[in-house]
């Protein structure tokens, strides 16, 4: 990633954060978004220590304003914009059908949907001028099958799963590729009630076990992947959901009952 440059969002914790220190590692210069102010300057700090270029902005995606500025000030700032990871997400409220909230769909729509295609929308004519760059979005194994996530969820993040493919129709012929990664359980700032329940309730040996690795995963584990698709390394490969998910969605959520 050495001489590139580009946007990272929802980089306070989790998966961000992780990717934000992978990709600083690795020679990339960093525009970095959140909301969360305070956790977001720690990342920043992170970045710096791993000796990487780096500025962060407060910045709630659902607004579209403000993903433009955001992303117009990495261009700016570094002369150039070569990859955005539109990572910021929201898990809405666990509701039945019956007691769904539209207000509670609207918003995870607008951060999990509208905040990718904001993010895709005005970083695209920085990577056509560029003659290429790299688009990743956050999406979920929710967005995949059922029972990873509540309702709201997991329908944005199936959309985000074909926004993402259409997308890469779109720009294919600029070479900018766009592609998504799904990740399984993931211990994070948006999974900690799931973690802290588990504890408490002394089913953290249960965490993970529907997988085939029988684990839960680690942002870091996420990061890679985002990596590697905002890499050359992936220059032949756009259009795709990679799932992160310990073999998750590969089974009938019943590990070793193939058969």
């Amino acid at each position: 990633m050495r001489g590139k440059a580009g946007v990272i969002t929802g980089a306070a914790s989790g998966i961000g954060r992780a990717a934000a220190v992978l990709f600083a590692q690795n020679g990339a210069k960093l525009a970095l978004a959140d909301m969360n102010q305070a956790e977001l300057e720690q990342t920043t700090r992170l970045v710096e220590e791993a000796g990487g270029e780096v500025f962060c902005q407060v910045v709630d995606v659902a607004e579209e304003e403000q993903v433009r500025a955001l992303i117009d000030e990495a261009a700016k700032r570094f002369g150039q914009l070569d990859f955005i990871c539109n990572n910021a997400g929201i898990t809405g409220k666990m509701a039945t059908l019956e007691t769904e909230d539209p207000a509670d769909w609207l918003r995870v729509y607008a951060v999990n949907v509208l905040g990718a295609m904001f993010g895709c929308k005005h970083a695209a004519p920085h990577l056509i001028a560029r003659g290429g760059g790299a688009i990743v979005n956050t999406s979920s194994v929710a967005g995949v099958r059922a029972g990873a996530g509540g309702n709201a969820y997991s329908a944005s993040k199936a959309a985000l799963i074909n926004f993402t493919r259409t997308a890469a129709c779109d720009l294919g012929q600029f070479n900018v590729r766009v592609n998504a990664v799904c990740p399984g359980l993931i211990e994070t700032g948006m999974t900690k009630p799931v973690f802290d329940y588990a504890r408490q309730a002394g089913k953290e040996a249960k965490l993970g076990s529907r997988c085939e690795l029988r684990r839960y995963g680690r942002p870091e584990e996420i990061a890679t992947a985002m990596l590697f698709l905002a890499s050359d390394e992936s220059s032949y490969i756009t259009g795709q959901a990679l799932p992160v998910d310990g073999g998750n969605t590969c089974s009938l959520n019943l590990p070793g009952m193939k058969y």
